[in-house]
């Protein structure tokens, strides 16, 4: 398998070379270069547009009907192979709060799921609950809201084969601290989240190894001059990376560039927190046994409360840069190097000989174009049938 993308402009975190060739071979980066010649190859002309890293989304429930609580190896699939329609090569398949029965299933079934060439790849599972806040608890479902548990923690990362990569926790639980220090040391992104914690309690739990904060503003005690809340503890501490769900629904636009401003690209880590509405008509859905209503105000419970989101990556990349005005390198960092460097993957984030040949064509206007995975172009917009 053998791809050689002519002229174009090649986007990384630290910058950018233009009107380059791009030779992927073997599912990796063979090389990069002013002009290559190779013969036997499939050609594409990048003239006048981006190449970037594919988008990695460390947060996303579901898509295309189907939810990682399905615990359904066909769902991951169809799932997967949808996710390559907005840019997105690899992901972290989220769980939520549930019976530890439904979580365990899901977890065992994201372990053993492989995914085809055609497919975004599962980089792990991200946990999100149950281990969260009753005050904060927005759309998980309240009845299966428990304390952290090393012990129920441990025991799923052996279920899920060490492949849990994140967890979405409050600190200021009872044993909240002590789990914070436990799993960040066991080299798991610790992501604070549905917490009500105080801007001291965001102090201590960074020191004990913190380093994210779940969809920043959304179910988290909010700033207040007096009590800068987690919202304040993820915008002032430098350690914490936040994940940003922009489609003006989950954050005003004026807290999308506040956010910018404070953090800067390198603190920002764009996610979907989509679930399984994404990509599919308006109407209603289910959500860990909850019914979603979805509409062009977003994803809502009955009682208002927001419930994931059906945004694309490719349109919050889109979205960032409206706000913003960042940089196309700045809006590399934030889709998926800054992710990339999280969960410490040394061949994923950047374009760059070696790596995998996971990589999204925009246009000048950022509108994307092809998808390719693994060296092949898994979505291309000019294909009739292929589109969303």
């Amino acid at each position: 398998m053998s791809l050689l993308i002519r002229n174009i402009t090649v986007v990384n975190a630290n910058g950018r070379e233009e009107r380059v060739d791009v030779w992927m071979k073997d599912s990796k980066i063979a090389e990069i270069a002013t002009h290559i010649d190779v013969s036997d190859v499939d050609q594409l002309d990048g003239s006048g547009k981006f190449l970037l890293p594919g988008f990695i989304d460390m947060h996303i429930h579901g898509s295309a009907q189907m939810d990682t609580m399905d615990a359904s190896d066909e769902g991951l699939h169809i799932m997967a192979k949808s996710l390559l329609k907005e840019g997105t090569t690899s992901f972290l398949a989220t769980t939520m709060t549930q019976s530890y029965d439904n979580i365990e299933r899901a977890i065992a079934n994201v372990a053993q799921f492989q995914p085809q060439l055609d497919e975004a790849e599962v980089l792990g599972i991200h946990i999100e609950g149950p281990f969260v806040s009753k005050n904060r608890a927005g759309a998980q479902p309240l009845d299966y809201i428990v304390q952290p548990d090393i012990d129920v923690w441990t025991k799923w990362q052996e279920l899920s084969g060490n492949k849990i990569k994140q967890i979405t926790l409050a600190p200021e639980e009872p044993n909240g601290m002590t789990s914070v220090q436990s799993i960040s040391n066991s080299g798991v992104i610790v992501s604070i989240g549905h917490s009500d914690a105080t801007f001291e309690q965001m102090q201590e739990a960074v020191q004990l190894g913190a380093t994210q904060g779940t969809h920043l503003y959304n179910q988290m005690r909010p700033f207040h001059h007096r009590d800068p809340g987690v919202v304040g503890g993820v915008l002032l501490l430098d350690a914490i990376k936040a994940e940003l769900i922009v489609d003006f629904i989950h954050m005003h636009e004026g807290a999308v560039e506040m956010a910018y401003r404070l953090k800067g690209a390198d603190g920002i880590i764009l996610i979907t927190d989509a679930m399984r509405a994404k990509g599919m008509p308006f109407g209603e859905y289910d959500l860990g046994g909850q019914m979603v209503h979805v509409t062009e105000a977003g994803a809502h419970l009955s009682n208002g409360s927001l419930a994931g989101s059906i945004l694309k990556m490719d349109q919050a990349v889109r979205n960032m840069h409206q706000i913003t005005n960042c940089t196309v390198e700045e809006l590399v960092k934030m889709s998926s190097y800054n992710a990339a460097q999280q969960l410490k993957l040394t061949n994923k984030g950047q374009l760059v000989q070696g790596y995998d040949a996971d990589a999204v064509i925009l246009d000048e206007h950022l509108m994307l174009q092809q998808t390719i995975k693994a060296g092949k172009v898994t979505f291309d917009a000019m294909v009739k049938g292929d589109g969303r």
